[in-house]
């Protein structure tokens, strides 16, 4: 009788005992998920585009990380006196015709306030002042005066509707872009135009964070912007000049 009586006793803290190991087991994994999630995307931050025409490269494990590899092409001495000397006034000239184009097209004015995004050692601003837009700047990682100021282009160090013109070349160095879409929004006027040189016919350099296959998912994350127009241009290795304007709020 006593046998009898103690094995339902046991197999019940058997089952229980088996049951709490499996629901260890499960959180143990949820969290190695979670984890691994967070590694490679730190902040979890990038929507998925329903295009599924732009995609993050992997591999940073931090923000930190994927400025410090930014920052090692930024800084490279050799590419740096490359960009002053040798492409100095060869892009400078570039510059001019894509701008003075948009001149012609009502898109830019010598009045414009413009920002340069990206601009490393600032021929981009230098173009700009050169065709009759003197309030230019750029932003970049690294400054370099007086064309070049401190900037994250994901944080644009600027208030609210600053500027009447924006010009990048470097989406595909964003490894947030909904963020770098967002702080050109913010920080262009009603009616301001953005213009976007990228690649969508060949892959980018090793520092891109980004690859993108079609216009589409730009066009997704310009909220509060219209598209003005969409054209071929050959400028460094980008095929694609696209156009936005802001909408009146």
């Amino acid at each position: 009788m006593k046998t009898n009586q103690t094995k339902p006793p046991i197999l019940k803290y058997f089952l229980l005992s088996l049951f709490l190991s499996l629901a260890f087991i499960l959180l143990l994994l949820s969290f190695q998920f979670k984890y691994q999630q967070n590694t490679s995307n730190p902040t979890n931050e990038n929507p998925i585009y329903s295009s599924g025409d732009l995609k993050i490269r992997p591999g940073y494990t931090s923000y930190e990380s994927y400025i410090q590899r930014q920052l090692h092409k930024t800084l490279n001495p050799k590419l740096r006196d490359i960009w002053i000397t040798r492409d100095w006034d060869r892009k400078i000239q570039v510059f001019i015709q894509f701008f003075q184009d948009l001149k012609q097209k009502q898109l830019l004015f010598n009045e414009s306030k413009a920002l340069a995004i990206g601009a490393r050692v600032g021929q981009e601003v230098e173009a700009l002042r050169r065709v009759g837009v003197s309030d230019s700047v750029g932003i970049d990682l690294v400054p370099y005066p007086p064309l070049v100021i401190k900037g994250d282009f994901h944080n644009q160090p600027f208030e609210n509707e600053t500027f009447d013109y924006e010009f990048s070349n470097v989406f595909d160095h964003a490894l947030y872009p909904h963020k770098f879409v967002g702080e050109i929004e913010r920080t262009l006027k009603p009616r301001g135009v953005c213009v976007l040189h990228v690649a969508l016919s060949r892959r980018s350099d090793k520092y891109s964070a980004n690859d993108l296959y079609s216009v589409k998912p730009l066009v997704e994350m310009f909220k509060i912007s219209e598209v003005v127009h969409v054209r071929k241009v050959d400028g460094f290795g980008l095929d694609t000049e696209v156009v936005f304007r802001k909408k009146n709020q």
